[in-house]
């Protein structure tokens, strides 16, 4: 009897995953110009791990796409490209202190805590506006992304969306949550 790791996806789930990555690469090259899928599917085959997080980021909505080749550390970049904050990580205050110094109405979990536990990095204000420059995205919702901790200490967190034609970057308690927040994440492969 095979045990299968936890970090490991059974055969059909993986094939499944990699038509899906496959499928979505391919109707979106203006991502990822110049990439060719087969040597992004050699490193994955590579490192079944990461395909495990791809389809963490896959099932909570966040439709992973490569969008950079990292030449010097020889890596793919996905990014979660759906077009609104990935449904399936809405409702979350930013971090674990945040979500424990709520005394009502406490949502179910947390940013990073959520990223740790999908094996993936929360977006930063960077990454973000990199994201914006390939096409546009949170026009009606918007998303956590990594905080400096000079504003954390002080009990606040960023988050960003599009409007107006524009990446707006905004600041909010850490403990906040909304139905139209979540967080986009990214993952090196």
């Amino acid at each position: 009897m095979t045990k299968i790791n936890k970090m490991e996806l059974p055969l059909e789930q993986r094939e499944e995953l990699l038509e899906a990555l496959k499928a979505r690469f391919e109707k979106n090259m203006h991502r990822h110009e110049g990439v060719e899928w087969d040597k992004v599917q050699a490193k994955l085959d590579a490192n079944p791990e990461k395909l495990w997080s791809l389809n963490e980021m896959e099932i909570t909505g966040g439709e992973p796409d490569v969008v950079e080749y990292d030449k010097k550390k020889d890596e793919y970049i996905f990014y979660d490209c759906s077009a609104e904050s990935p449904k399936g990580r809405r409702s979350a205050c930013y971090d674990r202190e945040a979500l424990e110094s709520r005394k009502k109405h406490k949502p179910e979990n947390n940013v990073i805590d959520m990223t740790t536990a999908m094996g993936i990095e929360l977006l930063t204000e960077e990454q973000y506006r990199a994201l914006q420059k390939l096409e546009n995205f949170d026009r009606k919702t918007s998303s956590w992304v990594q905080t400096p901790s000079d504003i954390r200490e002080l009990g606040g967190a960023l988050f960003c969306d599009y409007r107006y034609g524009h990446v707006f970057v905004y600041h909010n308690g850490a403990d906040s949550y909304y139905a139209a927040r979540g967080f986009r994440g990214s993952l090196r492969v």
